[in-house]
């Protein structure tokens, strides 16, 4: 999420969008379930809460029938992955789902074994409302295969994987998002791309999974318009990354800076620096 390259220019007002979602986050405080993995609990549920949302990282099979019909989003991580919690995670995506709630799915490192594969297949199978990943990421549940990976990380960039999103979008329903130097999402047809952010943010571990659980809490309040919600959140995300960086010294600093640039973000930042433009 770097970078100011700009397609055509949209009609629809962007930041104008990303204001009032970010707006309605902060009014109605979206109670956000996140089941995910232990080295991004911290910063997803902070920066859940200093976007105004309310975060709850549950993941237990027995709290799950209790919990989930309650919550307004859900937010399936898949870093740290065992059979016992991909249980709990397709019995609270189908909960979520039978109570008609959103829930995003972040397949981290997807490709890298048979199992994780095979298990983001099946969370696909249960209809999230969002996808985000990596270009890799996307490319392995894209084509249902293993394939070259650096752990988390990505060995692609995000415009490699722009056809394989389409696809993915279109086979499963979801919105797919494919994090990168330019933030890509789609629809299966439309074509978004969300231009902020700084190339130090790959530094912090868990950015990513953060910027998932922020698409959960957007989605949450404008599940009419989950592309233009995940392309908010991606942006709103990436320019809280910039703010932090100009007064951040490294990566350690940055993740202060960046969790309080979120807090304090107003409307005169959103819509003079949001950058989401139609690449297709």
């Amino acid at each position: 999420m770097e970078g100011n390259e700009r397609g055509k220019a949209e009609p629809l007002g962007w930041a104008a969008k990303a204001w009032i979602q970010l707006s309605a986050i902060r009014s109605e405080s979206p109670l956000i379930q996140c089941i995910t993995n232990f080295v991004s609990m911290d910063l997803m549920a902070n920066t859940l809460l200093s976007a105004g949302a309310s975060p709850a990282m549950i993941h237990n099979v027995e709290e799950i029938p209790d919990f989930t019909p309650h919550a307004h989003a859900l937010c399936i991580n898949v870093g740290t992955l065992s059979p016992d919690w991909l249980s709990g995670m397709k019995l609270a995506a189908k909960f979520a789902s039978d109570s008609g709630k959103p829930w995003v799915l972040d397949p981290v490192a997807a490709g890298a074994s048979g199992f994780r594969l095979k298990s983001c297949l099946e969370l696909v199978e249960l209809k999230p409302t969002v996808i985000r990943g990596n270009a890799s990421e996307v490319l392995a549940l894209s084509k249902a295969s293993l394939g070259p990976t650096k752990g988390v990380d990505s060995s692609h960039e995000s415009t490699d994987a722009v056809e394989a999103a389409k696809s993915l979008a279109q086979a499963s329903g979801a919105i797919v998002a494919v994090s990168g130097a330019v933030d890509i999402v789609t629809d299966g047809e439309r074509v978004v791309g969300a231009h902020n952010g700084v190339a130090m943010m790959q530094k912090i571990t868990a950015t990513g999974c953060s910027v998932t659980a922020l698409i959960a809490a957007f989605v949450a309040v404008d599940p009419l318009h989950a592309l233009e919600a995940t392309a908010s959140a991606l942006s709103i995300f990436g320019l809280a990354g910039e703010m932090g960086m100009s007064l951040a010294k490294g990566p350690a600093s940055l993740r202060m800076h960046l969790i309080d640039s979120l807090y304090g973000l107003d409307e005169a930042d959103v819509h003079s620096r949001v950058n989401i433009t139609c690449l297709s």
